[in-house]
């Protein structure tokens, strides 16, 4: 199964695949320690955004375990600057469980961008692809990425406690979901 045609478009917003132009955009909220902070990992380099970019293709897979849609999250009208990125990964395929994450750079923090960008890729991951249930794994700290949740609807499922750890500190997360007749409503 394919999701086409894209991008997909919200009131403020377009989805679209990354192109190579978005590089340095990408790397502009990638080499952030906080935004790192809440992905367990470190900042990356210009070099391991390049590499992501260069390996997303343009046919969207979605059969396997892994099977990943990344798209680059911009402004529909005015300057076409990158935003941010969301991110849906067939996790079940037998049981259409999808996982959803987002990413916006810091300055845009606070406009609804997030949730707007995540609105559409749930209602794309339902509609267009069958997801019966979509999930959002979440460092508990991460308070923006959290109302995000809220605001699409979604239910905290579990609260995973120090499940991770990364530069030395144990992390904890929430786990939120819906299903897809409960978000269609």
């Amino acid at each position: 199964m394919h999701l086409e045609p894209l991008p997909l478009t919200a009131d403020r917003l377009v989805l679209r695949p990354f192109t190579p132009d978005d590089v340095d955009g990408m790397y502009a909220y990638q080499q952030l320690p906080e935004v790192a902070r809440y992905l367990y990992r470190p900042p990356r380099t210009r070099e391991q955004c390049a590499r992501i970019i260069s390996r997303l293709g343009p046919a969207t897979r979605w059969e396997r375990k892994g099977d990943q849609l990344l798209l680059a999250v911009c402004r529909r009208a005015g300057t076409p600057d990158l935003l941010g990125e969301v991110v849906l990964t067939l996790d079940h395929p037998q049981a259409g469980q999808a996982e959803i994450g987002w990413i916006t750079h810091p300055a845009q923090h606070g406009r609804g961008y997030a949730t707007e960008a995540a609105r559409c890729l749930a209602a794309a991951a339902f509609d267009r692809l069958g997801v019966h249930r979509l999930f959002a794994r979440l460092d508990t700290e991460n308070t923006g990425s959290v109302r995000v949740c809220e605001r699409l609807g979604m239910r905290r499922e579990a609260h995973l406690v120090e499940n991770d750890r990364y530069a030395g500190r144990w992390g904890s997360e929430y786990v939120y979901a819906a299903l897809a007749h409960e978000l269609r409503r």
